[in-house]
């Protein structure tokens, strides 16, 4: 992630994810202990200290990508997060999705990269 931050090259978050972020390393049932509120709002600051960082929001044209994706994966309940994500990273032209989350296969319209996972 420091090579992204630091780099030339341009990078992105959908702003659903840093929400998530957030939900998920303060969540005291998730992580014990979880991280302090302070550290996690320092770490977003930090990703927004990077100068090739781009913010993803719905575009105009968000309903019909959105409704798309939704409509060939037949996405229900608690996945829709998932789609809001794939529909922003289409709006926004990413080609590639870093995520460990293995229900982004759904949505072929973009490959998703597991950071975890050593690549070839």
């Amino acid at each position: 992630m420091v090579s992204l931050a630091e780099g030339a090259s341009s990078w992105a978050i959908p702003w659903p994810c840093l929400h998530e972020f957030l939900a998920i390393v303060t969540h005291p049932r998730i992580y014990a202990p979880p991280t302090p509120v302070a550290k996690a709002l320092d770490q977003v600051g930090a990703w927004f200290e990077s100068p090739s960082l781009r913010l993803l929001t719905e575009a105009e044209d968000h309903w019909p990508v959105l409704r798309g994706l939704m409509g060939r994966a037949q996405i229900i309940g608690p996945k829709v997060h998932d789609a809001r994500i794939a529909a922003l990273c289409r709006e926004h032209g990413v080609r590639e999705l870093w995520s460990a989350d293995r229900d982004f296969s759904r949505f072929p319209e973009v490959r998703i990269v597991n950071p975890l996972i050593e690549r070839q």
